[in-house]
């Protein structure tokens, strides 16, 4: 199988390094040189441009910043330049709207689409274990699972064109309330007297239990090894959050939809960003809960 990837940042490195490893052919491309330095050490074969990168491919997976740079790379380097019948799918956490209009685009070119954000981080990006929620035709879904294989844990079908974007932003709204709680929780359990370990087992096993607790514990020393173990360095940066809840609450706002919660949270990490933050990973929170962001580096 011949993978062209384009976008080689902290997620889409890792993710095209695996496609590598499982003996494909990826032709890869991004706009830094340390980038595609890097892609061709894991195996890849950089190319000149995102346009020469497509031009064999039977598979072209994008992973870009934003909505913008997805329409823009759709536009002018992989539809004209796409083989017939080429299965294209966009990994960035984009709006729905973009979603679905590249995913028209590339239907009236003759060409297959699916918008598949992904979920685990930088560390289940380069481990091959990210969790992918796909918007595409159903009779097209078993051919996006098979290309992403090399890079998933597990690989859903949400619905039509746009329901990848949608299940990825519901799920990102629902983490960065859940870990704000999550923060709440363990920084006025220090201030009662009850230790954060303690505190840990009990929550995990209790009505309180989820994955902000159990899997990604914005406490140092407690469960799983996590961001907070590392000065809260690497993991999912406070900016990525933000965009995300960005997203949602654009959503949001378009469908008619209530979502008081996630405002209050893009109102906090967006405080916590401007403190100087945004590079921090989002569970760093919990330290400006507890008066003490200058034991934080900023960025």
């Amino acid at each position: 199988m011949h993978i062209a990837f384009i976008g080689l940042g902290n997620m889409g490195g890792g993710m095209a390094a695996n496609q590598a490893k499982a003996g494909r052919t990826v032709h890869a491309f991004d706009l830094s040189v340390t980038a595609l330095e890097r892609a061709r050490a894991n195996g890849c074969l950089p190319a000149a441009s995102a346009a020469e990168a497509v031009k064999q491919a039977d598979v072209v997976i994008t992973m870009l910043p934003a909505g913008a740079h997805v329409r823009a790379a759709y536009a002018a380097d992989i539809l004209p330049h796409a083989r017939p019948g080429a299965l294209l799918i966009d990994c960035s956490t984009i709006d729905v709207d973009s979603a679905r209009a590249v995913a028209a685009d590339a239907l009236k070119a003759g060409l297959r689409a699916a918008d598949a954000p992904v979920s685990g981080g930088t560390a289940a990006a380069d481990a091959g274990t990210l969790a992918f929620m796909v918007g595409a035709a159903e009779a097209d879904f078993a051919a996006v699972e098979a290309a992403l294989a090399p890079m998933s844990r597990v690989t859903i079908h949400a619905g039509a064109s746009g329901a990848g974007q949608a299940a990825k932003i519901c799920n990102n709204m629902l983490l960065g309330v859940s870990m704000l709680g999550t923060c709440e929780a363990f920084a006025l359990a220090e201030k009662l007297g009850l230790a954060a370990d303690r505190f840990f087992e009990i929550a995990s096993k209790s009505s309180g239990q989820c994955w902000s607790v159990t899997s990604y514990c914005p406490v140092e020393g407690v469960g799983p090894a996590t961001p907070a173990d590392r000065h809260y360095d690497g993991g999912f940066a406070t900016a990525m959050m933000l965009k995300d809840l960005k997203l949602a609450q654009e959503a949001a706002a378009r469908a008619g939809a209530a979502t008081p919660m996630g405002a209050q949270a893009e109102a906090l990490y967006a405080l916590f960003a401007n403190q100087g933050y945004a590079g921090r990973d989002f569970s760093a929170v919990l330290q400006l809960l507890r008066g003490q962001v200058e034991t934080l580096k900023k960025d």
